[in-house]
């Protein structure tokens, strides 16, 4: 009986590797073929080369004249990411708590502020531009909106997780006090998790940055508005300043967000 055993378990060692290596090879099958589906061809890329090349010497010089128009749609850029991310991290304070398995005061309110929260991140920021400028219009505040409510989805979690990964010590070390609910949530549970909500929403602020010249594609403002409309009119040089612009914003935007998590974090 007992020299069975070791028989039966190298049988049930081969078996799992068999069905490892037939896994590895399902997901290296699938890895190659993607290349082909995407239709990835270097051939292409090189045949297009020329153009390439082309369309970036056409952007040269950059278009000087359009800087004051250039700047104000920046500055537009910058506004409704501080403002999308100040919005969303407002929401998302109050809804990580909610969604925190350690601090939550109900299961049906974790798991519906859960659901909310996958919802939301799940929905791509364009396809909420979209249905924001058909409801509002066009211009900035559609895609404010648009960042606002997608970043609900990334900080709820991230907070969320935070707040789930806090020292339990501290808290029951309250509670051992007669601490009620409140003083446990302020004193045991937000001194912890604070620092790390200031670099989260920091780091959100930096994406929305980037997602809001991309959301002027659809009309929602900022700079991807007059980025969109200089390449549709083939104004290359024009185009050209406002990627030198997007750089810089977001050069400015990474060191200010470093300062500061070095400062205050």
């Amino acid at each position: 009986m007992s020299a069975g055993v070791p028989e039966l378990t190298r049988g049930g060692g081969a078996v799992r590797r068999a069905f490892g290596f037939v896994g590895l090879l399902l997901i290296v099958v699938f890895f190659l073929w993607s290349f082909v589906a995407v239709e990835f061809s270097p051939v292409k890329f090189a045949q297009g080369t020329p153009d390439l090349v082309a369309l970036i010497s056409d952007m040269f010089p950059p278009a000087v004249a359009t800087l004051p128009e250039v700047a104000l749609a920046a500055l537009e850029t910058l506004q409704m990411a501080l403002v999308g991310t100040a919005l969303a991290a407002l929401v998302s304070v109050p809804l990580a708590f909610l969604a925190a398995r350690n601090v939550t005061p109900n299961v049906v309110l974790y798991h519906a502020t859960r659901a909310f929260v996958v919802f939301t991140r799940a929905v791509p920021d364009l396809v909420f531009a979209l249905i924001f400028v058909a409801a509002v219009g066009l211009g900035p505040f559609p895609g404010t909106l648009a960042l606002a409510i997608h970043s609900i989805g990334m900080l709820g979690k991230l907070y969320a997780e935070t707040i789930e990964e806090i020292d339990a010590g501290q808290v029951e070390a309250l509670k051992s006090t007669g601490a009620g609910p409140l003083q446990v949530l302020a004193f045991g549970v937000v001194p912890q998790v604070l620092p790390s909500f200031v670099g989260l929403t920091l780091y959100r602020w930096d994406i929305n940055i980037r997602s809001s010249v991309v959301l002027g594609l659809v009309g929602a403002g900022g700079i991807g508005f007059l980025l969109t409309n200089a390449m549709r009119l083939f104004k290359y040089q024009e185009v050209l300043t406002i990627l030198l612009f997007v750089f810089v914003i977001v050069l400015i935007v990474e060191q200010t967000s470093s300062y500061i998590r070095a400062k205050f974090i």
